[in-house]
C-alpha cells in the first residue's frame, strides 16, 4: 500500500460528491435540530479511542438525558465520565464495567440501565478488537476466533438486549454498529477482524428487516488514529473522532431513518445522502450483495 495516495481511503470509497474528515455544520451535535433531549444512550468501547474522544462527547453535546458508558476498565471509564461532565454538567452518567462477549455481563448491564432509566433509546456498538493479524496460515485459531467473540457475538448480545428491553413492541430505538471498510474489501492480513465486522454489519440488515421500529445502521468510522490502527494505515489521511461522533448523533435523528439496514461511511456527506434518498431506497444501495445476475429468468 506504500504507493497509494494519502487520500486513497477517502476517494476510493467515496459514495457522495462531498466528503469530510472533520465535523461540519450538518452533523454539529450542538445544533438544535439534532437535540437528543430525553434520550438514554448506551456507548460501548467508551473508555478510549473513538468512544471516549468522539462518540460520548458528541452525545453529551447533543443534550442526551443520560449516557451509559460501557467498557471493561472501570478506572478509565471514570476518567471519561469527568471529561463528559465538563462538556455537559446536566447529562446523567452511568459507567458499567462489562464484558460484552459474556451474556451474564450484558444482562447485568441492561438490568442496571432498567433500574436507573427504565430503558435505553440508542445503542452505539463501538467496542471492537483486532486480534491475530497476518495472512491466513499464520493465524492461531483461538486468537482469530476472539474477534468474533467481541465484534460479532458482543454486538449481537447488546442489540438483542436493547430490543428485548424496549417497553412495547413498537417503541422506537436506534442501533448503530461501528463497522469498517475492511468489511467491504479484501485485506488478507486482517481476515479475522474483517469477517467478524462483516458479520456484525449483516446483523444490522437483519435487525432492520425484523424490527421496523428500530433504526439500525452500520457506520464505518474512516481512518481514526487509535491504538487499534494497523501500522500500514498510519501514512494515510486521518479522520477526527469528532467526525464519527457527529455522524453517530445524526444517525440517531429522524433524518436517517431511510438508512436503516444499510452501511455508511462517516466521511460521506449526510446532506448528499439525504438528496439521494430515493435512489438509495429504490435501488437497494449501501447493503452487501452477491455480484452477478442471479435468477432462473435470465435463462428462459
Amino acid at each position: 500500500m506504500e504507493n497509494l495516495p494519502k487520500d486513497h481511503f477517502v476517494t476510493s470509497l467515496q459514495f457522495t460528491k462531498n466528503v469530510y474528515q472533520d465535523v461540519y455544520p450538518s452533523i454539529d451535535p450542538t445544533e438544535p435540530e439534532l437535540s437528543l433531549a430525553g434520550k438514554v444512550v448506551i456507548i460501548t468501547g467508551a473508555s478510549r479511542g473513538i468512544g471516549a474522544k468522539g462518540i460520548a462527547p458528541a452525545f453529551a453535546k447533543a443534550g442526551a438525558k443520560a449516557i451509559v458508558l460501557v467498557a471493561t476498565n472501570a478506572e478509565k471509564l471514570a476518567t471519561v465520565e469527568a471529561d463528559i461532565k465538563a462538556i455537559n454538567p446536566n447529562v446523567q452518567l452511568l459507567s458499567v464495567a462489562t464484558n460484552i462477549a459474556d451474556a451474564s455481563s450484558v444482562a447485568n448491564l441492561f438490568a442496571t440501565v432498567k433500574t436507573n432509566f427504565g430503558h435505553a433509546d440508542i445503542l452505539v456498538n463501538n467496542a471492537g478488537v483486532s486480534n491475530s493479524n497476518g495472512v491466513f496460515h499464520e493465524q492461531d485459531v483461538d486468537e482469530w476466533w476472539s474477534n468474533f467473540e467481541v465484534n460479532t457475538k458482543g454486538t449481537f448480545l447488546l442489540a438483542q438486549s436493547l430490543i428485548t428491553s424496549l417497553p412495547t413492541p413498537t417503541t422506537p430505538a436506534t442501533i448503530i454498529n461501528l463497522t469498517t471498510a475492511a468489511s467491504w474489501v479484501v485485506l488478507p492480513f486482517m481476515a479475522g477482524y474483517s469477517t467478524s465486522k462483516l458479520a456484525s454489519q449483516q446483523l444490522i440488515a437483519h435487525i432492520a428487516a425484523g424490527y421496523p421500529h428500530v433504526t439500525a445502521v452500520s457506520l464505518h468510522p474512516g481512518l481514526v488514529d487509535t491504538d487499534m490502527t494497523h501500522e500500514s494505515f498510519r501514512r494515510f489521511n486521518q479522520d477526527t473522532p469528532e467526525l464519527v461522533g457527529g455522524v453517530a448523533v445524526w444517525l440517531a435523528s429522524e433524518k436517517a431513518r431511510f438508512l436503516s439496514g444499510r452501511a455508511v461511511a462517516a466521511q460521506w456527506s449526510v446532506d448528499d445522502l439525504v438528496e439521494r434518498e430515493r435512489e438509495i431506497v429504490e435501488g437497494g444501495l449501501l447493503g452487501m450483495a452477491m455480484k452477478g445476475e442471479l435468477g432462473v429468468e435470465q435463462f428462459r
